[in-house]
C-alpha cells in the first residue's frame, strides 16, 4: 500500500480524534455549572424594595460573580428573623449553598420585638447553615434612634455576640457610613436609593469574597 495514502489514513483519524476531544471540551464547557453558591436571606433592604431587581445591590453583586459564583437572592420585604429561621431549611435543600449571608432583624426593631427572639432566630439560622457546611457572615443591623437608647444597645449587641457564639464573620452595616448623604435613601426615611446601591455592593463584597475563599480553602482541606 502506498506509504502517502497510509499517511493520509493517519492524518485524518487523528484530525477526528482532535474534534472529538474539542468537541467533548466545548460541551464541558457549556453544561459548567457555578462552582459555588451564595444565599443571601435578607428583607427589603436586599430585596431591592421599589427598585428594578437588576438594579439591587445583590443583583450587582450576582453579575460581578457570575460565571463561576450563583448569587440567589431569598431576600423578601418585611421579612423578620423568624421568617427568615423558618424558610431557611428549604432553601438549604434545595440550593446547597457554600455561603449564607445574613442580613436581618431590623423589621424585628421596628416592631419592637423582643431581642431574645432575635437571638434565638439568629441563632438556630447560624446552626442550620453550619450544619449545611456553608460559611456564615452575619450583618450588623443598625436602627434608627426613635425607639429608645435601652433597646436599641440591647437589640444591636446581640450581634456581635451571635456571631462570637459561633465564629461566624460580622459584617458592618452597610447604610452606616452614606445613611446621611443626600439622595441615599427614599421618601420614607428607610429604604436606600438606586443611587446607593453600589456603595452597598462595594461595602459587602470583600466580606464575599473573604468568605469565598474561606468556603474553598474548606472544601480542599476536606478532600
Amino acid at each position: 500500500m502506498d506509504r502517502s495514502f497510509n499517511n493520509n489514513i493517519c492524518s485524518f483519524w487523528l484530525l477526528i480524534w482532535c474534534l472529538t476531544l474539542l468537541a467533548a471540551w466545548s460541551v464541558a464547557g457549556g453544561a459548567e455549572t457555578p462552582k459555588q453558591t451564595i444565599l443571601v436571606m435578607g428583607d427589603s433592604l436586599s430585596d431591592a424594595y421599589r427598585l428594578p431587581e437588576n438594579i439591587g445591590w445583590v443583583a450587582q453583586l450576582a453579575t460581578a460573580l457570575a460565571p463561576h459564583t450563583q448569587v440567589v437572592n431569598a431576600s423578601i420585604s418585611g421579612e423578620t428573623s423568624a421568617g427568615g429561621a423558618l424558610r431557611l431549611p428549604s432553601l438549604l435543600e434545595d440550593h446547597e449553598p457554600d455561603v449564607v449571608i445574613i442580613i436581618l432583624g431590623g423589621n424585628d426593631g421596628l416592631r419592637a420585638l423582643h431581642p431574645n427572639q432575635l437571638e434565638s432566630n439568629l441563632s438556630e439560622m447560624i446552626e442550620m447553615a453550619k450544619k449545611a457546611q456553608a460559611m456564615v457572615g452575619l450583618m450588623q443591623i443598625r436602627l434608627p434612634p426613635n425607639l429608645g437608647p435601652a433597646y436599641i444597645e440591647r437589640f444591636e449587641g446581640i450581634y456581635p455576640q451571635v456571631a462570637q457564639r459561633y465564629d461566624v464573620l460580622l459584617m458592618p452595616f452597610f447604610l452606616v457610613d452614606f445613611f446621611e448623604e443626600d439622595g441615599m435613601i427614599m421618601d420614607d426615611g428607610i429604604h436606600p436609593t438606586a443611587e446607593a446601591q453600589p456603595l452597598m455592593y462595594e461595602s459587602v463584597r470583600p466580606f464575599v469574597d473573604q468568605l469565598l475563599s474561606s468556603s474553598q480553602t474548606d472544601s480542599e482541606s476536606n478532600l
